[in-house]
């Protein structure tokens, strides 16, 4: 494990946050993972602990949409948003995963908002 302080941190929020958040297959977890060039989000069900859906600003599609990472932020959590509709999912756990909430991770959820999540 990384001795950075900012890491460390980063993980006690996480695994905070995590006792108090679980997904299931009809509300399942949108969890939200943010390097220092890509963001990428998953629907995971917790009860069996497979991803049901994933999106990523390194896809295609996303990785050509002009502007700067909260752009294409926006962009990756309308496309997750357009994967769960597929599947019938509407509504969904929101786990920010020790980030703060403002920015890229802000940007997803109103992403997801926008193409018909709800949380």
């Amino acid at each position: 494990m990384s001795q950075d302080p900012k890491v460390i941190r980063r993980q006690k929020l996480r695994w905070r946050i995590r006792t108090k958040l679980h997904g299931t297959a009809q509300k399942p977890r949108l969890s939200v993972f943010r390097s220092n060039k890509d963001i990428y989000v998953q629907l995971i069900n917790d009860d069996n602990g497979t991803t049901i859906a994933a999106a990523s600003s390194r896809e295609k599609d996303i990785a050509a949409v002009p502007g700067n990472k909260v752009a294409k932020s926006l962009s990756v959590g309308k496309s997750l948003a357009q994967k769960a509709t597929a599947l019938g999912i509407t509504a969904c756990v929101f786990d920010r995963g020790g980030y703060l909430y403002h920015g890229r991770v802000k940007s997803v959820a109103d992403g997801a908002r926008e193409g018909g999540l709800k949380f």
